[in-house]
């Protein structure tokens, strides 16, 4: 999918490929995205912005927000500069990073499981994302289980 600043608008568009699946279009929208269809009804054509009523930097915050959850449901993103904010991207993946490291209390009236022997780790690949239309791209990707 793609996020860019429409030419000569202030508006982000989150332009998704033909025949995405339709979670794609809900997690969009769950993420503060507003829904467009043309023809209304039985659409030929859909599309996502962030919503007008937020000022530059939040709509710039809020597609950038859209762009590590979008990484980590497993979507490929490709996006202009226009409408990525670098302190943002940061803040969220910290804040991601956050919640997974939490671990839920143990129940004290179950046993702690066995301890296994530590095993080391394969180092993790990072791949680049591949260049939005002007060249530009998103950070690379943090987990590619879904790739449309």
């Amino acid at each position: 999918m793609e996020l860019y600043v429409k030419p000569l608008t202030t508006t982000i568009h989150a332009d998704t490929p033909t025949g995405a699946p339709a979670a794609l279009h809900e997690l969009l929208e769950q993420l503060g995205l507003e829904r467009h269809e043309y023809p209304v009804g039985s659409p030929l054509y859909i599309w996502h912005t962030v919503p007008d009523h937020l000022d530059t930097d939040e709509q710039k915050r809020l597609a950038t927000r859209a762009i590590l959850a979008l990484r980590l449901a497993g979507y490929k993103v490709n996006c202009t500069p226009e409408a990525f904010d670098e302190a943002a991207f940061q803040q969220a993946a910290h804040e991601a990073l956050a919640r997974t490291a939490h671990t839920p209390p143990r129940n004290p009236d179950r046993p702690p499981p066995p301890h296994a022997p530590h095993q080391p780790v394969a180092p993790r690949k990072t791949v680049r994302a591949a260049p939005a239309s002007d060249g530009a791209a998103c950070p690379a990707p943090l987990d590619r289980r879904r790739n449309p």
